[in-house]
Parts: C-alpha cells; sequence; structure tokens
C-alpha cells in the first residue's frame, strides 16, 4: 500500500507538508479516541508558515491499494492541537475526528 500524507492550509489550500512531494519521515497511531501524527521536521524555519496557520490546518492521509480505488482519510485537527518540539524536531498533530471516503465515488457527473 501507498500512503501520502497532506498537510494544507484549510483557507488558502496551500500545502506544507505533502509526502507524496516531498517525503519526510512521519507515523501516525490512533490513541484512545483521537489521531496522533509525529512528523521529523529538523528545521523549525521549514515549518515556520505551518505553524503559524496551526489553528487552520486540514490534515489528509491518501492510501492507494493496487486494484482498488484511492481512499482519503479527512482528519479534523482542533484548537492546540499542533506543537513542535525544537530540541526532537518533531511536530505533532492530535485529530479528534476523521472521515473517510473514495473521493471518486464523489466527482460531479456532469
Amino acid at each position: 500500500m501507498k500512503e501520502v500524507f497532506l498537510v494544507k492550509h484549510a483557507v488558502g489550500g496551500r500545502a506544507f507538508i505533502d509526502t507524496g512531494k516531498h517525503p519526510v519521515p512521519y507515523v501516525w497511531n490512533k490513541i484512545d479516541d483521537h489521531w496522533v501524527f509525529t512528523v521529523q521536521i529538523a528545521q523549525e524555519e521549514d515549518i515556520a508558515e505551518l505553524l503559524k496557520w496551526k489553528n487552520e490546518l486540514n490534515v489528509f492521509v491518501f492510501q492507494e491499494t493496487e486494484n482498488e480505488p484511492t481512499k482519503k482519510i479527512w482528519f479534523y485537527a482542533g484548537d492546540d492541537s499542533v506543537h513542535y518540539s525544537a530540541e526532537k524536531g518533531e511536530l505533532t498533530i492530535v485529530a479528534t475526528s476523521q472521515i473517510i471516503y473514495v473521493p471518486e465515488q464523489f466527482s460531479a457527473q456532469l
């Protein structure tokens, strides 16, 4: 399975993290009723803009499996759910809800 992790500004749509274009080490896990994303980013200046807009982010995971349509998981990260540790070079995003869907099932047919 191929997976892409994407973090975008909710209003402008600018991508701050897109592992499909610029791979970075990351993991995500479900812990109780939320999801925790941990991203290794050594230089704080590389995510300065993300941190500026940290209360307005959309977090996505695209999962591609052979002979299956791409599955999109859209996570909601609420206020005060994005933190960066300069000591660890680690960005943490905590999401409290998700929507899982197949984008091609929602394409407009004109």
